[in-house]
């Protein structure tokens, strides 16, 4: 009975009139580490099964037992035995905490709203060349608002409690929490604002203390926008701005266009966006002046509701010029600002001279020297506009 069962088992063989011989393959072990202790309970079982199985097939009252039923048997249970062990001692290991990072590699905190296409590529990519690899001489920590102002305190704590060799800081929230979480931490800041005139820091070009980086603040690019309004749209005689009175750079940026409007005979009106919760107010008082354009004036505040005022315009069908390419990314018509590739090179010079050991209080304020002009092709179609050929001429990106 047992040769007829065995003779039902895969592996093995008869052996003499009442014996069975397992095939070699059989009690050859598996050749993999993963592969053994994946198959350690069914190869351990069956090979039980069969040692049971050639032990009940010897003739009762013969002297021969498993220790001599010949050396491939042997092996083959031997080898049973050391891979249970060897799964028991797996199974009864404790668990092993995430290796933590080298102490000698510097943690880099970044802090912003969201990330961006040409935010983070450029800093990482721009930090290998000056041989910071991330995950290799340097590692980075991304702690996003999404939206969500009151997040940015707890990151940028969060962030000096890791404490990191330097944060860097995107828009007034961020560089603002940075601030109030360290005084000793150096930050790069990326200012949309003029960091003299929001008092971020006492006098340019030296920064203060922990604190130093970029701003994309830079006098006379309110009144090109409008220029470029203007060309794009012949016909503009009103125009309405968009703006944050909280801010000391935007409310310059206001009179800068203004003073640009009077220039150009165009009627120029002004429509205050304070807070998040204002942006639907502010939006239905811009379409109250019905205006023929809209000029946006650059802050976090702006650049965080992009997406509703992007929105706002195609759906009224308002030509709008924006301070930055993200409004252009959006489905925003014309934009002209500076490049953010740019930006984040400037930013991660900084961060790689504080790494090397400069302190922040002698690494003077920097703005970018590169700015764009981004025309949204699609966006000038829903609004049935033709741009003159001189402006598409002297386009930095189409988006078609």
């Amino acid at each position: 009975m047992a040769v007829e069962l065995a003779r039902c088992r895969p592996g093995y063989r008869r052996h003499g009139a009442t014996g069975l011989r397992p095939e070699p393959h059989a009690v050859r072990g598996p050749r993999l580490a993963g592969d053994l202790l994946r198959q350690r309970p069914r190869a351990l079982t069956d090979r039980r099964e069969r040692l049971r199985l050639r032990d009940d097939a010897v003739p009762r009252g013969s002297d021969r037992g498993v220790g001599d039923a010949g050396p491939r048997v042997r092996r083959a249970l031997a080898w049973a035995l050391a891979i249970a062990g060897l799964g028991a001692a797996v199974v009864a290991a404790p668990s092993v905490p995430a290796a933590q990072p080298d102490a000698h590699v510097p943690w880099i905190g970044y802090l912003a709203n969201e990330p961006t296409p040409d935010s983070t590529p450029v800093l990482r990519n721009t930090l290998r060349t000056h041989g910071w690899d991330e995950g290799r001489s340097v590692k980075i920590y991304y702690r996003y608002a999404q939206g969500k102002v009151d997040l940015y305190p707890q990151h940028a704590e969060e962030l000096t409690r890791l404490n990191v060799a330097v944060i860097v800081a995107i828009g007034a929230p961020a560089i603002e929490a940075a601030r109030a979480a360290t005084r000793t931490i150096p930050i790069v800041m990326v200012s949309l604002d003029d960091p003299v005139v929001t008092q971020l820091v006492a006098a340019s070009p030296r920064p203060d203390a922990n604190l130093t980086g970029l701003t994309t603040f830079v006098a006379g690019l309110s009144r090109r926008r409008l220029e470029l309004l203007k060309q794009a749209v012949p016909r503009l005689a009103r125009a309405t701005a968009l703006w944050n009175p909280a801010s000391t750079s935007v409310a310059n940026d206001l009179r800068e266009t203004q003073a640009a409007a009077r220039t150009l005979g165009v009627e120029l009106t002004a429509v205050e966006l304070r807070v998040d919760r204002d942006v639907r107010d502010a939006l239905a008082a811009v379409l109250a002046q019905q205006p023929q354009g809209l000029v946006v004036l650059g802050d976090s505040l702006a650049l965080a509701n992009r997406e509703r005022i992007v929105t706002f315009t195609s759906r009224n069908r308002l030509p709008a010029v924006y301070p930055l390419r993200d409004f252009a990314d959006a489905g925003g018509f014309l934009s002209y600002g500076p490049s953010w590739t740019d930006v984040y090179r400037l930013a991660a010079g900084f961060v790689d001279k504080i790494l090397r050991g400069a302190r922040p209080a002698d690494l003077p304020l920097a703005r970018p020297t590169r700015f764009e002009l981004v025309i949204n092709l699609r966006a000038a179609q829903k609004l049935d506009l033709r741009v003159p050929s001189s402006l598409l001429e002297r386009a930095d990106r189409l988006i078609e």
